[in-house]
């Protein structure tokens, strides 16, 4: 594999626009992790973003990088990354995300990688340096985790319904307040476990195009690591609070149940897809799952309009932050 040139200086530089992109990763996606457990009154919000950045972090003890394995040699093909892709492709996602931030709308952090990542390939050297069985798995995905998410969501809120009927409302409140520390913990650390595997795959498909790590070595260095799961870790401690609101109440209205049946249902997803190493958006994941659980009350319990401006967002999101990050290529090797 030919190694390209390039300053240390501009590596680093790299490294660190990589790791605001994860920070703003854990920002911007705090909402899918404590929306459902802040909006139920379960635990205050300064709490819960304390609470699912601890679980964030925790997810490198507990996942196989197979995510970081898919971003950084399953999507494009070797040879073809240089610092002006990387710069563009953290470029259009970085942008996409400060938009969809200040107007509340809950995006993928992941597909907008993931698009930045294609934009900046094809503006260098067409579609043909794609891996399209990376691509198109991912894009799939943009159906398939909402939907199970959705699935797995309704499944359990209906188990739920079954197993507590005839159960007092207040007792059933009381012991899903405290189950839905539990499901929120295993989100938090499905979100950890899937999300910073994505920058772990950019800065590690940087090294090798530098030549600063081998192609053939099975995973990227220690430091890569853990700084990208602390980065999303710090991210998430601060909370993207422009988009809670919108996750937890505009949808649908959550109780202590409802918010463990969306949560569980969520990190079953994530859990499923972080092991077969595919980058999903833990937004889609929780989004669908809550749908889901508002569906089994009655359709009109969910604010169908909500849904879809969220859906019109996903669908933009590849094809935007593509477009940014072709732009941002091209502008990187101006600058770079």
């Amino acid at each position: 594999m030919e190694v390209v040139q390039m300053s240390f200086g501009v590596v680093v530089l790299l490294v660190l626009l990589a790791l605001a992109f994860d920070f703003m990763n854990g920002f911007h996606d705090a909402a899918n992790s404590i929306a459902t457990v802040v909006s139920t009154g379960v635990l205050k919000p300064q709490q819960a973003v304390a609470f699912a950045a601890f679980f964030n972090v925790v997810a490198i003890l507990v996942f196989q990088l197979k995510v970081a394995a898919t971003v950084g040699k399953g999507i494009v093909e070797p040879g073809v990354v240089d610092h002006y892709v990387v710069f563009g492709a953290l470029v259009g996602a970085i942008a996409w995300n400060v938009v969809t931030w200040w107007y509340g709308i809950p995006s993928s952090s992941s597909h907008a990688l993931i698009g930045g990542i294609v934009g900046a390939v094809v503006a260098k050297s067409g579609t043909g340096s794609l891996v399209s069985a990376g691509v198109w798995k991912t894009v799939a995905f943009i159906l398939v985790s909402p939907a199970l998410g959705f699935l797995l969501g309704s499944m359990l809120m209906v188990v739920v319904a079954w197993l507590c009927r005839g159960t007092s409302p207040v007792k059933v409140d009381s012991w899903f307040r405290r189950l839905q520390l539990v499901s929120a913990g295993l989100y938090s650390l499905g979100h950890g476990g899937n999300d910073a595997q994505k920058t772990i795959g950019i800065i590690w498909m940087l090294l090798v195009a530098a030549g600063y790590v081998a192609a053939a070595d099975a995973s990227p260095p220690g430091w890569v690591i853990w700084s990208c799961y602390i980065a999303i870790g710090a991210g998430t401690l601060f909370g993207g609070w422009r988009i809670v609101k919108t996750m937890g109440q505009r949808i649908t209205k959550l109780k202590p149940v409802g918010g463990f049946c969306a949560e569980t249902g969520g990190a079953m997803t994530l859990f499923l897809a972080t092991g077969l190493g595919i980058p999903v958006s833990t937004t889609h994941t929780i989004t669908g799952a809550i749908v889901g659980v508002g569906s089994t009350q009655r359709a009109s319990s969910v604010r169908w309009g909500v849904a879809g401006n969220i859906i019109w967002a996903w669908v933009l999101t590849i094809p935007a932050s593509a477009m940014i990050a072709a732009i941002s290529y091209g502008i990187g090797r101006l600058i770079l």
